[in-house]
């Protein structure tokens, strides 16, 4: 059997970061990430390359990234004076964003993750005030002295979860969720969003073999259901179809598929309906 392009969930980073680094350098890019390439690195490239379904990966990254971008303006001008950013990766959004330089940045993740980001982002300035903290976030104890630590510092937090929760189990992302509402002052939450179609697809197309060293855990039966559960109610939720749509970057299918869905949509409006809600992110608010 082959060698995956993934050896575990910290590889993503690299892998993301690379296709931010690709549309950086079109000429009609939707945002600029200066430091995507650099951080990267051929690692990121590499990973990109064994990866199927390339054009589709690619373009859902960019979606969610310009999403991200425009949920985080709208949170600091509604006065959030701290964003808490778990497992951030190799995300620069506190470098490339136009942000207040008194709002509070606090990046949390893998030690090597921080250490390697650090070392290559030497020199570089943030817009604003940003914090790294070294964790591993599955230690129930150490997350909620941070979101203690955290809360205890701030007046509206937002919290960002960027391609975090699918690749936790039910448990796993239950306890975050109460750990979260546990904590006063956190105004909101963002959190990505697949729907069970998504997830067939991903199965039938061979993304589950291709990630199974960072497999997708999270299959709640309704996944709007489990988050009331345990206190959160969506605010607004976005679509990554609909985002293609507005920005004039539609989702990259092929003739044959276009032509199929086209057909479908003839005969059960439904169906494409549930296609176009396949995946976004939603802004949580406690409940």
């Amino acid at each position: 059997m082959a060698r995956p392009p993934i050896n575990d969930v910290s590889d993503t980073a690299y892998w993301i970061a690379h296709h931010r680094a690709v549309e950086s350098a079109r000429n009609d890019a939707l945002f600029r990430d200066p430091f995507a390439g650099r951080l990267a690195g051929e690692h990121g490239r590499k990973i990109a390359a064994g990866m199927p379904h390339s054009r589709m990966i690619g373009w859902s990254i960019v979606m969610r990234t310009c999403i991200i971008d425009e949920f985080v303006q709208a949170a600091v001008s509604a006065g959030a004076d701290t964003i808490l950013n778990l497992g951030a990766g190799l995300d620069t959004r506190p470098y490339r964003m136009a942000l207040p330089k008194g709002l509070r940045w606090i990046e949390a993740d893998y030690p090597h993750i921080i250490e390697y980001k650090q070392a290559l982002l030497t020199g570089e300035r943030a817009h604003c005030q940003l914090e790294r903290v070294k964790i591993d976030l599955a230690n129930g104890p150490d997350r909620r002295k941070l979101f203690s630590d955290v809360n205890a510092r701030a007046n509206r937090i937002l919290v960002l979860t960027e391609g975090v929760i699918p690749y936790l189990n039910l448990q796993e992302a239950a306890l975050l969720a109460d750990d979260l509402r546990a904590t006063a002052h956190i105004c909101c939450w963002l959190v990505d969003y697949f729907s069970p179609q998504a997830m067939k697809f991903r199965q039938r197309r061979g993304m589950e073999r291709a990630m199974r060293n960072a497999p997708f855990r999270f299959y709640p039966g309704d996944w709007f259901a489990f988050f009331e559960q345990h206190g959160w109610r969506a605010a607004q939720t976005r679509y990554f179809v609909d985002e293609g749509q507005r920005r004039n970057r539609p989702i990259p299918l092929s003739w044959h598929l276009t032509a199929v869905l086209k057909i479908w949509g003839a005969i059960a409006p439904t169906q494409l309906d549930a296609l176009r809600k396949f995946a976004g992110y939603v802004l949580l608010e406690p409940r």
